[in-house]
């Protein structure tokens, strides 16, 4: 996306306030689509319209899937729902088009719907809104160019022709039989290679990859970047052809995804941007804040229960943030690991137990290098006393419990369909500290 200079942006906003559409459209004529989204950021709702209703339309509805989700949703809110089918969903790509159906209520929905002139474009957005989406399904659009088997080469050449003319951007030839099942890819070249073949079944590439449309989006993205994929067919649980995925819807999923995981990662609760209001990104950070007060509560309760201890021996204090600290770092570098896996495929509950043992190998390696080594600094700085010694033993301790507790909750909230990525955050940090600060604080008063 092209970062513009202030400059650009002072000459769009001049524009827009003495209403010069000539001027305007010529600062906007050689900009892609989600540039000119890209502007929208440093617009009122009046300027982002201005611009939005001066563009042809099919640059319009481009833009307006380029959008951010609230940017869209508002400038949505300032059109009637006749312009939305006529003059943007009409424009668009089916899959385009159902990611902005799902934005509205299922009222908002159906009056849309009812003004969409096309009825095969709207009967295919019933269709594909029923899916999950965050499913093959949910994802799929449905132009694509499809041949059958057992037509002729001038045939099949005639209906490619006919069909791509309401198609913007042909990636594959897809080939069915007369039961409409996918039996195979056509490749372009075969067109000049062999226009004289009687039938297309003998070009055609057998076996295709595809998914269903129930496959879920991470597997989906994972067949895209393991088999180097453009464009994949999809097809329902008796193998008709229904649709096809791209490499930027992919693209744009994953990324959504990826961006959810890490603010659950970070503990925050909903899917915030920094534009968001205060009240919204309140809401989303304050419920894993509260958890962590009560974390520390906890870990305040347990402190005073040793609080003659503490106060006999105040240098055991000095050891807390190392023990708690320690503990928070392995747990989320062994969940960060395990969810990792899960999401790349790498990693399945089959061989849980394999990875369990790696972990469990790992912790020991790093607790024993880890307490080693503050094991001779206590040493060398207060002598073999009973604290060096607790603090060694309780860090050895502390990070095996970190390495196995961080690899167990990530596989268990997996085996029980809860996002794994909840446990690289707040929740590992927050129970190592309480319990990390039960074993240092039980190991010491033993020895003392």
């Amino acid at each position: 996306m092209i970062r513009f200079n202030e400059e650009y942006i002072s000459k769009v906003h001049e524009a827009i306030h003495i209403q010069d559409k000539q001027v305007l459209l010529e600062l906007l004529q050689d900009l892609h689509p989600a540039d000119i989204a890209g502007l929208y950021s440093s617009m009122n709702i009046d300027e982002a319209e201005f611009i939005y209703h001066i563009l042809q339309p099919e640059v319009a509805a481009d833009v307006l899937s380029e959008l951010d989700e609230d940017d869209r949703k508002e400038l949505l809110s300032h059109m009637s729902k006749e312009a939305i089918a006529q003059n943007v969903i009409r424009n668009m790509d089916t899959d385009d088009a159902v990611e902005l159906m799902r934005d509205l209520d299922e009222h908002e929905q159906e009056e849309i719907l009812s003004h969409i002139e096309d009825i095969e474009q709207a009967g295919d957005i019933v269709d594909l809104l029923k899916y999950d989406e965050d499913t093959a399904g949910g994802l799929m659009g449905t132009e694509m160019i499809v041949v059958n088997e057992n037509w002729s080469m001038p045939e099949c050449i005639k209906e490619m022709r006919e069909q791509a003319e309401d198609i913007d951007e042909i990636y594959n030839v897809y080939v069915i039989d007369d039961d409409s099942r996918l039996v195979g890819i056509f490749p372009l070249k075969s067109m000049i290679t062999s226009p004289s073949v009687s039938k297309v079944k003998k070009v055609m590439r057998k076996e295709p990859i595809s998914v269903k449309t129930d496959t879920p989006i991470d597997d989906v993205a994972n067949d895209f970047e393991k088999y180097n994929l453009i464009a994949m067919p999809v097809v329902d649980s008796i193998g008709r052809l229904v649709g096809r995925i791209t490499v930027d819807d992919v693209m744009d999923k994953v990324r959504e995804i990826n961006e959810k995981d890490y603010q659950l990662a970070s503990g925050i609760s909903q899917d915030v941007e920094s534009s968001d209001n205060v009240l919204l990104q309140t809401g989303a950070r304050l419920p894993w804040l509260l958890i962590g007060m009560i974390g520390g509560l906890g870990n305040s309760v347990i402190l005073g229960n040793f609080e003659a201890g503490l106060a006999a021996n105040p240098v055991i204090a000095l050891f807390i943030p190392l023990i708690g600290g320690t503990g928070g770092n392995v747990g989320i570098q062994s969940s960060a690991i395990v969810v990792q896996g899960l999401a790349n495929g790498t990693l399945s509950l089959k061989n849980s137990g394999v990875q369990l043992l790696k972990e469990a190998s790992v912790g020991l390696i790093n607790a024993s290098m880890i307490s080693l080594l503050v094991f001779i600094y206590n040493w060398v700085r207060m002598g073999g006393n009973e604290i060096t010694i607790s603090v060694s033993l309780s860090l050895f301790c502390v990070v095996m419990f970190a390495s196995i507790f961080g690899t167990i909750v990530p596989l268990t909230l997996e085996r029980l369909k809860i996002d794994p990525a909840i446990a690289t955050g707040p929740f590992i940090t927050i129970t190592n500290d309480i319990i990390g600060m039960m074993i240092y604080m039980g190991i010491t008063m033993y020895l003392l």
